[in-house]
């Protein structure tokens, strides 16, 4: 234990800055405490950023407030103490914080404004023993140890039992462990397991999980009250029976019946009780606990008993066959009345009435002597030898003693009834499925933890020494019950052979109604106590919110208790009672029972390989190879048991969980589902490192450049419609855009705009990311998430881009500017490029084109982008029935019928369905039109080169006028983007006038006119001439072929190596895709991205 030193530090002036706590932007401070003459004492300078209004004050008055909040020796944090508590603060809000009582709120809660007007919590006083310990065992010791051990004791035998036993044991051992790990980690609050689950592996596994653990108690519930009518009906009152078998046969379903009815009222009363007063059932648990152990104890005096004088209770055999003891009263055929021998009832029911000495009987009865044989022989007879192996018996099968002589015979059907039978099949399977819910209950520790004294101690040591406990009677009755009772009293599971008693009744001591009352009243408090438990479970994950149709679940009586959600545990209980059979049920709850602690030992195991910094419990005994085990076995008995239940319940939890996933639950737990994703997302993101992805293995990676308004709202969404429409979900999406500004100043605004981009991809359907950047420049900052954006080897490969519209109408030539560098900085990098022009006019993702084509304007080949982007688009629904079309140009030396024949031969190669055209462009002669363009281009950008003016120059012309007194203003007419936004006022340019200076002035302002001069006689340069030539002839071409397609794709051309032509660049665009609806300009990244290999 690590030792504290407090030193007290004397201070005259004690400060009480703890008002100071109750601001209430700050989410962990006791709005109760706030003073109201202080709430103004904290600002925001418009960012976010909270500050004090004069942290400085000049007044001795002023200084004397000032010091009422901050203590001295703490003033070199004061200016934190706003939002960073003292440490005695925040270790008194935690100290109170532990006291939270079972059925408080979460501590994710916030508490209501009220909080301070209620009375103060009990402070939980419950020890290991009182707290854990019992509620454990009463909850573990259930109906399978009376109504059914001795029947799996006798039709596995010894050996295979205690396997079983083991198994279970082993399983609920191993899950404690885990268990005690999570439990110890931190306080757990209302919830219990579901709160360890889901707080460990997130709101689906927990939703999913949480469920299953309701539906497990739910159907608890049902056997419990299916075994205590089952005690009533068959031990306690057999003549209250409804319904009555007409025939031998029709025994099974007249029960069934019977226990529909009775069980629906009981489950009614119950459900009545637990909704008018929880407080009675937890004030009976006591007397329910005292009624399981005295009925244990029983067994164990009996057993004793039984070694120098077992109880009579003969066993009629006739032949090897055990017959019904209630059916006839003296085991003979014949009885001595007087000096005559008359029949039995034995004889009576076998035999036709008639004569003895022709008597019309059963072979069987005939052939094979009646003899009695003791049904308890004791501990010390040796019967162990007989029950050590199993007898595992078809339903229908008589049961029958392996030691006694018989003969053979077909017996008349209608004396099947006076023969003890199975009434199910049996395997080793079935009853694993059927003994498991036996050691379940190991969660009650950990569900009333909030009521325990020390928690993380208490639920450990309690829990486990519970588990073993019952494990070790589980054991010795095993061992007990086959070394103590007739191998076919064990195998008989209603007790017919000895008089209709329940058999482990036959073996306690004083008498066999100790165990049938004390099983009877244990069973109904162990149903009480399901019944209970359920619905708070049930209101625990709908009071989460991460399942919306549970929400109603939530809300209950003014007291809390859980209204609605009891309904819905009885609609669902009534279920399992309408099954109506203990051995049916039994697996079914098994199997939500297996499913909640497999991932309980899950979650153990996940937050100790991923060793996260707050995993830290207190019980220091567990390894994550013991929960993997744990895990293991929790599987394998799913499966071994009932392998179509597991199924089914497997695909409950799934449904849950991607309906949990789908809904999307937004709550943040810190669970190490998160954890697990961080780590394999590491591995394959190292994995990826290795190397640049095969050309099979490549598709477009995309970085979407978007633009902002003045108001942080995306200018063009359909730029995110149309990259959902290209990734369909799949690979790499990054969303990007740039603020101009100061990062320290811009930060809430940066903020802003992801929130705003992550709402618009969430409505466009994007699944991706979102990078928003404050940079000086814009050009800048597109540089950057150009350079930056991505991790390792998953980084973008693709860059989509926006195109500048009204760059013609703009003397600010930034927004171009911006476009050309953006391309050569792709180009420098290696990626490709798409820019969708008039992605206005793009379709929509509820849009869908019935008709038409898509057209690859194949002119240079750029590493096969043209031919895949069509194809990925086709995948979507939008463009799935839209054709496909490849255009080449063929020039006059140019084989075209060739060039056909090969590029479909390519394209069938590749796998690509698409019409191939081949257009043959002819040499002609430069028009006069393609010379208009091109000079009136050439003279626009000499005017627009003519006017922009230096930096220096500006602030020289600004100094003139001033110098001069003039009134005229000149305004800048440009301001290039490579300036830095300078703040602060220029500094004064010192300039002395003289008169050669004016003169030059003078001669400055002459020239204009001769400039415009110039400019009109100006002639156009002949490689813009050619290159103006080249994009009117294929925007021709293009536009006669494809006007009315539905998507044209197109080479795009690289700008040029001299940066003094780019404007010129940008022109032949415009005029490459005019009268084009929807263009997309491709650029490829210098790689082939498409093979014609497999």
């Amino acid at each position: 234990m690590p030792h504290f030193t407090v030193v007290p530090v004397k201070d005259q002036a004690q400060s009480s800055y703890d008002s100071l706590e109750g601001i209430n932007w700050v989410d962990y401070r006791d709005t109760g405490q706030d003073c109201p003459e202080y709430q103004d004492t904290v600002s925001s300078d418009g960012h976010g950023n909270h500050k004090e209004d004069s942290p400085f004050l000049s007044t001795s008055e002023a200084a004397g407030k000032k010091n009422d909040f901050y203590d001295r020796n703490l003033a070199l944090f004061e200016e934190e103490l706003d939002i960073r508590p003292k440490v005695s603060s925040l270790l008194s809000r935690l100290v109170s914080y532990t006291n939270i009582t079972q059925g408080a709120k979460e501590h994710e809660e916030e508490e209501s404004a009220h909080a301070s007007r209620r009375k103060a919590p009990k402070s939980p006083n419950m020890g290991t023993l009182m707290g854990v310990y019992l509620p454990c065992l009463q909850n573990i010791f259930g109906v399978i140890l009376f109504l059914r051990l001795t029947w799996i004791v006798g039709m596995a035998g010894i050996m295979q039992s205690l396997l079983i036993v083991l198994m279970c044991c082993s399983c609920t051992m191993l899950t404690a462990i885990s268990m005690s790990a999570i439990a110890t980690n931190g306080v757990v609050p209302a919830g219990g397991s579901y709160f360890m689950i889901s707080r460990s592996l997130g709101p689906e596994f927990g939703g999913a999980v949480g469920l299953c653990f309701y539906l497990g108690t739910t159907f608890a519930s049902a056997m419990y009250i299916l075994g205590a009518i089952e005690i009533f009906l068959k031990y306690l009152v057999p003549q209250a029976a409804i319904f009555h078998a007409t025939d031998p046969l029709g025994s099974d379903s007249a029960l069934l019946n019977n226990m529909r009815v009775y069980g629906t009222i009981c489950l009614s009363l119950m459900a009545v009780v637990v909704f008018v007063g929880v407080k009675y059932v937890n004030k009976l648990a006591s007397l329910f606990l005292a009624c399981v152990i005295i009925s244990i104890v029983s067994i164990y005096a009996g057993a004793i008993k039984s070694m120098t004088h077992p109880p009579e209770f003969p066993i009629c055999m006739l032949g090897n066959r055990t017959l019904v003891r209630d059916q006839f009263d003296v085991c003979s055929k014949t009885v001595l009345v007087g000096n005559v021998t008359m029949p039995s009832q034995l004889w009576d029911r076998f035999c036709v009435q008639g004569n003895m000495s022709s008597p019309q009987c059963d072979d069987y009865f005939i052939q094979n002597n009646v003899t009695e044989i003791q049904g308890i022989p004791g501990l010390g007879s040796g019967i162990v030898r007989e029950n050590m192996w199993s007898n595992y018996l078809q339903k229908g099968e008589i049961l029958e003693k392996p030691g006694l002589q018989s003969v053979d015979a077909h017996g008349a059907m209608e004396s099947f009834g006076m023969y003890v039978s199975a009434d199910i099949a049996t395997s080793f399977t079935l009853l694993v499925g059927i003994f498991f819910p036996s050691a379940t209950g190991i969660m009650a520790g950990s569900n009333r933890s909030g009521d325990l004294r020390d928690a993380q101690k208490s639920i450990p040591v309690g829990t486990i020494l519970a588990i073993t406990t019952t494990s070790l009677v589980y054991i010795t009755s095993v061992v007990l019950f086959g070394s103590c009772i007739e191998g076919v009293v064990l195998r008989d599971k209603f007790g017919d052979a000895v008089r209709k008693y329940l058999v482990v009744g036959t073996l306690s001591w004083p008498s066999p109604w100790v165990i049938v009352i004390g099983s009877f009243f244990s069973t109904i408090g162990a149903g009480l106590q399901s019944l209970t438990g359920a619905p708070r479970l049930l209101q625990a994950i709908a009071k989460d919110n991460i399942i919306p149709f549970l929400r109603v679940f939530g809300h209950g009586k003014i007291n809390g208790e859980p209204t609605w959600a009891l309904l819905l545990t009885g609609l669902i209980a009534e279920l399992g009672i309408l099954i109506a059979s203990l051995d049916m049920v039994a697996p079914i709850l098994s199997m939500f029972f297996l499913m909640c602690y497999l991932f309980v030992n899950l979650a153990c195991a996940v937050q100790t390989l991923l060793r996260t910094p707050n995993w830290r419990p207190r019980f220091t005994y567990y390894h994550w190879a013991l929960s993997f085990l744990g895990m293991s076995m929790c599987l394998a008995l799913m499966f071994i048991s009932s392998w179509y239940y597991a199924i089914v319940a497997m695909g409950i939890a799934g449904m849950i969980y991607k309906y949990i996933e789908y809904q999307g639950a937004e709550k943040e737990w810190g669970d190490g589902i998160r954890g697990l994703s961080l780590s394999a997302a590491r591995y394959a993101l190292l994995r990826l490192e290795a190397g640049p992805p095969h050309t099979k293995n490549w598709r477009p990676q995309l970085l979407v450049l978007l633009k902002l308004d003045e108001d942080l709202h995306v200018k063009y969404p359909r730029m995110l419609t149309f990259a959902s429409q290209l990734k369909a979900g799949k690979g790499l999406t990054i969303v990007g855009s740039v603020i101009q500004g100061n990062f320290l100043d811009s930060y809430g605004e940066l903020q802003a705009s992801e929130q705003t981009i992550k709402n618009m991809m969430e409505i466009e359907r994007v699944k991706g990311f979102c990078q928003v950047v404050v940079a000086s420049k814009v050009r800048e900052g597109v540089f950057h998430l150009i350079q930056s954006c991505g991790l390792g080897g998953m980084k973008h490969n693709t860059v989509v881009m926006g195109w500048p519209y009204g760059w013609r109408q703009s003397e600010d030539p930034r927004a171009w500017k911006t476009f050309i560098n953006t391309v050569r900085c792709t180009t420098a990098a290696h990626l490709a490029l798409m820019v969708p022009k008039n992605v206005s006019f793009y379709p929509g993702n509820h849009e869908r084109f019935t008709d038409g084509n898509i057209d690859v304007w194949w002119i240079v080949h750029d590493g096969g982008m043209l031919m895949l982007l069509p194809f990925l688009l086709k995948q979507h629904k939008v463009w799935r029935k839209c054709k496909m079309r490849i255009f080449t140009v063929a020039q006059m030396d140019d084989n075209s019928i060739q060039m056909k024949k090969d590029l479909a031969t390519f394209l069938y190669q590749l796998r690509i369905e698409a019409e191939v055209e081949v257009v043959e462009m002819h040499d002609s002669d430069i028009s006069a039109y393609t010379y208009e363009r091109t000079l009136m281009m050439e003279q626009r950008s000499q005017m627009l080169r003519h006017m922009r003016l230096s930096s220096t120059e500006r602030q020289r012309e600004a100094q003139l006028v001033k110098d001069r007194h003039s009134l005229v203003r000149m305004g800048s007419l440009y301001s290039d983007e490579e300036e830095e936004v300078v703040e602060t006022p220029p500094a004064k340019v010192q300039m002395t006038w003289t008169k050669e200076k004016c003169e030059a002035e003078k001669r400055k302002k002459s020239n204009a006119p001769e400039n415009f001069r110039e400019l009109m006689s100006l002639k156009p340069d002949q490689s813009n001439v050619r290159r103006m030539h080249t994009a009117v002839k294929l925007n021709e071409v293009i536009v006669n072929r494809s006007h009315d397609a539905r998507l044209v794709l197109l080479n795009m051309p690289g700008p040029p190596r001299n940066a003094e032509g780019d404007e010129n660049y940008m022109e032949f665009l415009e005029v490459l895709t005019e009268g084009l609806e929807r263009v997309l300009l491709v650029r490829g990244g210098g790689r082939e991205v498409i093979t014609i290999y497999s």
